[in-house]
């Protein structure tokens, strides 16, 4: 078997009318649909695609951000750590680093379809799946494009800056030089489906140097504007690049581009696969040649002006960003003065909060996850952004926490659209996960098959990839667990017409359950329950073990799910009260009389780490509500989960805090919570666990190396919006965890609530003045704060608003 990192997992281990978000104004929003030529339903390029030129907006609206909405540094990236100082551009399909160097511009190009390896269907001698980056694959770059400026060398350039405008979507730099200003802009166009780079200046300067753009897997380009080639797993792939400008000239010499005394100049690249989210036909479009498309869309893209090129991109970029606004305070001038990294390092070292600065860290999230995931696949590990071939875990999907925390934000945060990346990709790989699990999961080499013998529906591997395979070890429960994720989309959108999309993952999932649940008797009783056959409780403990409560949790949640669903869309009756029947006969986890933690197996006995990075017994606390502190579950449960969650500890990786985070909000600990989010923001060095220049999160694999993994950018920030307002269908509840340093005064706009509900909230002194509550597909449900509450009902489409909360 090929080996497993050190430690498996984490370590070296809508219908789119129905999407939740604030209200822009009608003008605002009105125009920017007009000018990008867009529907309410976003995102028409579901693959790397030929498709028809967008409508080009004649002016952008004035914008309504704020400083809130700015990131700026003083250095520009290092090439060699460009994972940490790189700044992201991605249209939701392709992306890249630029590390904004005055005289080498570089940018490292991705394709999230840009993987090696394949369906992966030979099991290794112990039953389990290869995981290799041959066998299972590789998430890999694209291309790499330079633009060298000579003349511009860092240390001869004065007054340098460069900036993330999260508001428009735009990576800037700027810098002076022997008197003349030169700008630059950095932009991954969705509606061009580009990367689009605009050098300017002001006071009489011009550029003169070269573009080059290469492979990254030794390719050989016969000629300076695009490449093609292919790797052995059949996938092709290509990329293209033109360049034009004004006041000098631009021409192809060899395998490189020149220009000469420009007194501007632009640079359009593209690339893609000739991946198609289809198992018929192997995942892959034979007819589609990648290089010739990129060629053709640079082409495209270039009969128009940068300017044109930047319209069109903001007024689609806008479109989502402003659908959600927040405040958290007001932080001093001092800190204000400060660029970024700076700012996080006083952060750490003053301990004064910086409320401005975690509100761009919330919408830097939500940046990414535009940039990310708008209509191809989901969000891997790496996001969309790497910086070479060989990225940890392959830069692959982990679904036991990694690909689920990737989506906690996007339905909180006014960015459904962006979910369906996620859905759609399971729904895409459910043929090859069937295939695998009626032919494999019972192989009597499996040490997790199914002592019922029966098998049904499907299940996963701890890691898969994009062509329907799976790598590492079978993780029964992960069906659920991403069947659950797609399911609570649909409480925050109300779409039937998704819920009817996503069903047959639910009811795979529910068959996969029927047949592999046992009986077994509770000791000292008489009363049977069933559970869970030899399983892991991810990742730690006993590999055999029955009836884990990560297990137990996610099916009991699993069975519930869909027995709604069913109900919902009027299907498979009968089926549904086979499936509650089995529900009511689920073993629940117990409280340990020796350590008065909630138990993660059915044993008194602590199996496992104390202070493991996991929090797989708490699911049914997060991301699960069956246990909730307000009275509906036993007191000496929720007593249990607080117990186990003190002693996990507070600190860990960026995904271990932001999952003990939004614990401990669900707990209504907000000092707790807090800390977490700023244990989270505290600067890495050297490689240790905390956030990058760029804003990244980093994880410290071993001593001295620490690498990307983007899940904490939106588990950190699913926990900040969690703590302003937990929700279930018919109930929410408003600031449950508002830290001390938030109460002041503060408000959000466009933040959902389960059960099909927008909320737009004013707070002061830690109560809320003003509540506007929307309905998006959402009937009922109770407004709480302080120990009282109210119930409101609505009509989709209508609102109300409340005021008047007692402290």
């Amino acid at each position: 078997m090929n080996p497993r990192p050190t430690d498996p997992g984490k370590d070296p281990s809508r219908d789119p009318g129905n999407s939740p978000g604030s209200d822009l104004s009608r003008r605002t929003a009105l125009s920017l649909a007009a000018t990008a030529g867009l529907t309410a339903a976003l995102g028409a390029l579901p693959a790397f695609t030929a498709s028809a030129a967008p409508r080009r907006p004649a002016d952008t609206p004035p914008l309504t951000g704020t400083s809130h909405d700015q990131l700026w540094w003083q250095a520009p990236g290092d090439e060699g750590s460009l994972i940490e100082q790189g700044l992201p551009v991605g249209n939701g399909r392709l992306g890249a680093l630029a590390s904004n160097d005055p005289g080498r511009e570089l940018l490292l190009i991705s394709d999230v379809t840009m993987w090696t390896g394949g369906l992966n269907e030979t099991l290794d001698a112990d039953g389990q799946f290869p995981y290799g980056r041959d066998d299972f694959g590789s998430f890999t770059l694209l291309a790499r494009l330079t633009v060298d400026i000579p003349d511009h060398d860092l240390s001869g350039v004065n007054g340098y800056r460069r900036g993330l405008d999260l508001a428009q979507g735009l990576v800037t730099s700027s810098y002076v030089r022997s008197g003349v200003t030169y700008r630059r802009q950095i932009f991954a166009s969705h509606p061009d489906d580009a990367i689009v780079l605009h050098f300017t200046q002001s006071g009489g300067g011009h550029y003169t140097g070269t573009i080059t753009l290469d492979g990254t897997h030794g390719e050989k380009p016969s000629h300076a504007e695009s490449f093609g080639a292919s790797f052995p797993n059949g996938l092709r792939y290509g990329a293209a690049v033109k360049a034009y400008g004004s006041g000098g000239r631009v021409r192809v010499n060899g395998t490189r581009i020149d220009f000469s005394g420009c007194k501007d100049l632009t640079v359009v690249v593209s690339g893609g696969t000739n991946y198609a989210p289809d198992a018929d036909r192997g995942y892959r479009d034979p007819a589609l040649d990648p290089e010739k498309l990129a060629r053709t869309k640079v082409l495209a893209a270039a009969a128009h002006s940068a300017d044109t090129l930047r319209r069109t991109h903001i007024a689609d970029y806008r479109l989502l960003y402003e659908r959600f606004t927040l405040s958290l305070g007001t932080s001093s001038d001092a800190q204000r003065s400060l660029d970024t990294w700076e700012r996080l390092k006083a952060r750490a070292r003053d301990g004064a909060p910086d409320p401005e600065l975690e509100t761009a860290y919330l919408q830097y999230s939500r940046y990414l996850m535009i940039s990310g995931s708008r209509d191809g696949l989901p969000l891997n590990l790496q996001g969309l952004w790497l910086d070479g071939n060989d990225p940890d875990w392959m830069g692959d999907y982990h679904t036991d926490i990694n690909i689920q925390m990737n989506y906690w934000m996007a339905d909180r945060a006014g960015l459904s659209e962006c979910f369906d990346a996620f859905a759609d990709y399971c729904l895409a790989q459910l043929p090859s996960w069937t295939g695998l699990t009626h032919d494999l999961f019972n192989d009597p080499r499996n040490r997790y098959r199914n002592s019922t013998g029966k098998v049904g529906g499907w299940a996963v591997a701890f890691s898969t990839n994009i062509h329907g395979g799976s790598g590492w070890w079978w993780h029964p429960a992960g069906n659920a667990w991403l069947s659950n994720s797609l399911y609570e989309h649909y409480e925050y959108t109300q779409s039937r017409a998704y819920l009817a999309k996503i069903y047959p993952l639910l009811k795979g999932a529910c068959e996969f359950w029927e047949a592999r649940l046992i009986t077994t008797t509770l000791p000292g009783t008489s009363t049977e329950v069933l559970i869970d056959d030899s399983d892991w409780s991810p990742e730690h403990g006993p590999q055999d073990a029955k009836g884990n409560t990560y297990s137990q949790e996610l099916v009991w949640a699993l069975f519930g799910n869909f027995a709604a669903a069913a109900a919902e869309l009027k299907r498979d009756t009968a089926y549904a009260d086979t499936i509650t029947s089995l529900r009511k006969k689920l073993y629940l986890p117990e409280v340990s009389p020796k350590t008065g933690w909630l138990q993660e197996w059915m044993s008194p006995d602590n199996l496992g780490e104390t202070t493991h990075r996991h929090l797989s017994v708490l699911i049914g606390l997060f991301p699960g509500d069956r246990i909730r502190p307000d009275g509906s579950t036993p007191p000496e449960i929720v007593d249990g989960a607080t117990a186990l969650l003190t002693a996990r500890g507070m600190n860990s990786f960026g995904w271990a805090n932001a999952w003990r985070a939004l614990c401990w909000a669900r707990l209504k600990n907000a000092d707790k919570a807090y800390q977490l989010v700023v244990n989270n923001l505290r600067p890495s060095t050297g490689g240790t666990n905390g956030t990058a220049f760029n804003l990244f999160d980093i994880y410290e694999v071993e001593k001295g190396r620490g690498i990307f993994q983007i899940d904490a950018n939106f588990g950190t920030p699913a926990a900040m919006s969690e703590m302003l307002l937990y929700s279930r269908p018919g109930h929410m509840e408003l600031l449950p965890a508002l830290p001390g340093a938030w109460a002041a005064a503060g408000s959000v706009t466009g933040l959902a609530a389960r059960g099909g509900f927008v909320v737009d909230l004013r707070w002061k002194d830690g109560v809320p003045t003003s509540v506007r509550i929307r309905s998006v597909g959402g009937r009922t449900t109770t407004v709480a704060h302080g120990g009282g509450s109210r119930t409101v009902r609505l009509e989709p489409g209508e609102s109300i608003t409340l005021k008047g909360f007692a402290r």
